[in-house]
Formats: C-alpha cells, sequence, structure tokens
C-alpha cells in the first residue's frame, strides 16, 4: 500500500503498548514517516491526588514503550515524544511544530474524552490536518452489535450470544506493527528526551512499588502467562477473595499495556476446546464491551441512572448519611468482609470483584446511600478505574443499571462472608485485630461470647466496631426506600 500522506502522528491514550496496537498500525501504513505523543494531561492530572498509584502505573508503563518504540525503530533518537500540558492544545500544536498531515489515535468513549477529542480535531482541521480514530480498547464496540431492529442491547445475555454469533478471526486477529515499524520517525532533537519523572509533572512516589504490581507490556504479559496456568479453574476460583482465582490484568486493559485482542483470542479458543474458567473469563471480556457500548448509546448513565425511575428513590441525607459514609469507607461498618474489602481497596487500589458488589449492594442497600456515592469513591481508588465498567457494576448492585440485579436482591454481608470466605484468611489478613477468633465467629463478631471476644483481645466499639446498622432492619428499609420504582413500574 502507498502511503497517503508524508507525516503523521499517533496520540497514545489509554492504549499504552507498541504491538497490536490499531492506529500506530494505520499510522504506519499510511504515512511515510510517524511520530508518537502521549501527554500527561493537566485536565485530567489536576484533581488528583500528589501521590497516585495510577500516574506512576503510566509513567513507568510508558518508560517501556519509549525504549520499545525506540528500538523498533532503528534510530538513535527514536522513541515517544513526552508532554506536560493540556491535550486539547498540545495536540494540535505539536501536530503543526512536526508538519504533519494527519493525527491517529484510538477510540475513548467516556463523555469527557469525546468532548475533548472533537474539540482537538476542530482544531487539527483548521490547521488543515486530518484525524483518524480506531477502535482499540474493546474487541467489538459502538454499533458493532446490535438487535435485529438495529438498536443497542440493554440486556446481557442476548448481547453476550450476538457477540458470540460475530466473532471471528477477522475480529480477534493482531495488528502486525512490527512489519511497518520501520517508518517511525527519529524524535527532533528538542523532543528527544527520556519520559519525565514523576517529580517533573508534579507527582510524587505512590505505593505502587510496594504492591509488586507489573507494568507495561511485559508486566501484563507476565501476568497472562501466569494466569494461563489457572484459567481452566477459574469458574471455581473467581469467587474467593483469599485465592488467587483472577486474571489480575484489569489495570492492564485499563491502560491499554495489552491488547484486548489477544485476551479474547486466547480464551474464545481455549473456550473451543472445551475449557470451562476460559469460558467464563471470556464471559467476563463480552461483560466489559457490552458496558462500553452502553456508556456510548447512553451517556446519560455517567450522572444519572440508566432506568430514570430510579432517579426518584430518596436516599439518605444529612450528617447521618455523612457518617455512614464515611465509616463505609474507613471500613469501620463492624461487617467484618465488607471492612476487610475496602481496606484492600484503600491500602492496594484493588479490590476482588466478588468484594465490589458486596461493598456496593451494603452502601446501597444496607446503608440507604446514592451509589453515585460509592462510585466516586471507587473512582478515585481503584488502580483499574474505568468509567464504563465502575458505572456498569455499581449500576447493576443498586439495581438501577441495564440487566441489573433486581431490586429486593439484596446481599446478607455475613452469608456472603461465611460462603466465600469460609476459613476467614482473607478477614484476618487485611483486619488482623479480629485474628484471633475462631472462624465461626469472625463473619460476625457481635454474635461472640463474651469470653471468646475477651480472649482474643477485642473490645467491641474500642478494637472493633459494633454493626453500625442491623442487616434485617436495612433490608426492610431498603425495600420501602424503593417502592417508588415499583408504583412506578406498575
Amino acid at each position: 500500500m502507498e502511503p497517503s500522506y508524508a507525516t503523521g502522528l499517533v496520540w497514545f491514550r489509554r492504549d499504552l503498548r507498541a504491538l497490536d496496537h490499531a492506529a500506530l498500525y494505520h499510522a504506519l501504513t499510511h504515512c511515510q514517516q510517524v511520530h508518537c505523543v502521549f501527554v500527561f494531561d493537566t485536565d485530567i492530572l489536576a484533581p488528583l491526588p500528589r501521590a497516585d498509584r495510577r500516574v506512576e502505573f503510566i509513567r513507568e508503563s510508558l518508560v517501556e514503550l519509549d525504549a520499545h518504540l525506540h528500538e523498533l525503530s532503528g534510530h538513535t533518537q527514536g522513541g515517544l515524544i513526552v508532554l506536560h500540558a493540556a491535550a486539547v492544545d498540545a495536540v494540535p500544536q505539536l501536530a503543526q511544530a512536526l508538519g504533519v498531515n494527519a493525527v491517529f489515535t484510538n477510540h475513548d468513549d467516556e463523555p469527557q474524552a469525546l468532548q475533548r477529542d472533537n474539540a482537538v480535531r476542530t482544531q487539527l482541521a483548521r490547521n488543515g490536518v486530518a484525524m483518524h480514530t480506531y477502535k482499540d480498547h474493546t474487541v467489538l464496540e459502538r454499533d458493532e452489535v446490535l438487535t435485529q431492529s438495529g438498536t443497542p442491547y440493554s440486556v446481557f445475555t442476548p448481547y453476550k450470544n450476538a457477540w458470540l454469533r460475530k466473532i471471528d478471526d477477522f475480529y480477534l486477529k493482531s495488528y502486525p506493527v512490527e512489519r511497518h515499524a520501520h517508518r517511525l520517525a527519529p524524535r527532533p532533537t528538542e523532543h528527544a528526551r527520556p519520559v519525565p519523572t514523576l517529580g517533573e509533572i508534579g507527582f510524587e512516589q505512590s505505593t505502587l512499588g510496594q504492591l509488586k504490581l507489573p507494568t507495561g507490556s511485559r508486566g501484563a504479559q507476565q501476568l497472562f502467562d501466569d494466569f494461563l496456568q489457572r484459567i481452566e479453574r477459574y469458574e471455581e476460583t473467581r469467587n474467593f477473595p483469599a485465592v488467587k482465582g483472577p486474571s489480575y490484568l484489569s489495570v492492564h486493559l485499563r491502560f491499554g499495556t495489552i491488547s484486548p485482542r489477544l485476551l479474547a483470542r486466547t480464551a474464545h479458543a481455549l473456550a473451543q476446546q472445551g475449557n470451562p474458567g476460559a469460558a467464563t473469563w471470556l464471559n467476563e471480556l463480552i461483560w466489559r464491551d457490552f458496558y462500553f457500548q452502553i456508556l456510548y448509546h447512553h451517556p446519560h448513565v455517567a450522572e444519572r441512572s440508566f432506568k430514570p425511575a430510579y432517579d426518584a428513590i430518596a436516599w439518605e441525607q444529612g450528617d447521618t448519611a455523612q457518617a455512614l459514609f464515611r465509616a463505609w469507607c474507613d471500613g469501620q461498618t463492624g461487617y467484618p468482609l465488607v471492612d476487610a474489602a475496602m481496606a484492600q481497596l484503600n491500602q492496594t487500589g484493588y479490590m476482588h470483584n466478588r468484594l465490589r458488589m458486596v461493598v456496593a449492594s451494603f452502601l446501597v442497600k444496607d446503608l440507604g446511600i446514592d451509589w453515585r456515592w460509592g462510585e466516586l469513591y471507587f473512582a478515585q481508588q481503584l488502580n483499574d478505574f474505568d468509567l464504563a465498567a465502575n458505572n456498569g457494576g455499581w449500576q447493576w448492585a443498586s439495581s438501577s443499571g441495564c440487566d441489573a440485579q433486581p431490586y429486593f436482591r439484596i446481599f446478607n454481608p455475613v452469608s456472603q462472608s461465611e460462603k466465600f470466605d469460609p476459613e476467614g484468611k482473607f478477614i484476618r489478613r487485611y483486619l488482623p485485630q479480629l485474628a484471633g477468633l475462631r472462624k465461626a465467629a469472625l463473619h460476625a463478631p457481635w454474635e461472640a461470647k463474651p469470653l471468646e471476644l475477651q480472649e482474643a483481645g477485642i473490645t467491641l466499639g474500642q478494637t472493633y466496631p459494633r454493626p453500625i446498622v442491623q442487616h434485617d432492619e436495612a433490608r426492610l428499609r431498603t425495600l420501602e426506600r424503593y417502592a417508588v420504582v415499583k408504583a412506578a413500574a406498575a
């Protein structure tokens, strides 16, 4: 194919890898020479805490990406241009300075990202520069999976079935970037600099290093290789937080250090060979695509309930609500599984998926707190925060979303604890103050005998809180609270 542009610019965002990269491949096949840029976007970074694990993860992954692009280019000045500025201004300015004919980037369907991209596209057009965007963050997206009447699905199972009918080698194949890497251009001298340090962009070291979370494409591949050794047991192990069951790839999917096509291709092939764990895991990847297309077609979910009737629910307000919310955030609810899960989140930026459902249900349906409060807290804390998946999960738990659990389904935090952490290993790890309790008492310490508490060195209300609500009473209040939804549906 003869290149149609002399010079192109690839704008990396949530796709921090060099291989199997849609925008990079298309730039290399359409341009005689290609520059690459990542922008530490000050509009996104401004509200973040100075020590943010996600910023550090991005920075470490960029160091590897820069080295990989340098190696692929074969130039001494090959590599990644890294800027620290408002992307909406910096990308058009860089495009003009480099004299590029087109900017290539991958889709980002979050409402604010779409707004930013439209502004960039408009400015580029004024300068006579084209902008091309591609699917890369999901396997199938936007309008690729629609009902027979041409409308987006709002129920997962028919969406999944349609997804599985559509998927084939074309959608799962890798983009052969290496074949065209000789078109990567040397960086201009003023941009041939190392990736800036955290300090240079106004941040400081976080706890990321202590967590031993591998970064970059190599880290992602390392985790994936490890997961493939145990993927067959995924269906059996995935719900138990004390067991090494998940892939732990969510943060890598979030920042695109691994290709979703590679993951889906591998899982799909194994599922077709009868691997039960791979089939279940592929299902999780399809859920991910599902939530992205919901956000794309129904952007109001970022602010409001997918089902409008649920916005009429009267949530707890005032000082009482604030106190309950703070106890939940701090892991001081008196329900050990909830508190251990929140401790895991606060300490590591990760939370096991089963526990995400448990703590979300507890906040909304035991404490009567608006799901948006919890969604925002997760957005601040999660290493793998992704608007589509986070919003989808919270709306599922609150019953306000598409294909959500029924409003009258309310997780019992004690029975969830007994079922999914039966030996109490997870609770003991994150709540060492309860470690002396025998496992029967560990799930509901307030039911333990006084002597048992004394022997374990526990004083309820001092060394560990009493329950801030009674689950059975809270359940009845929730059913009353959600009656407005039932009335609207009648």
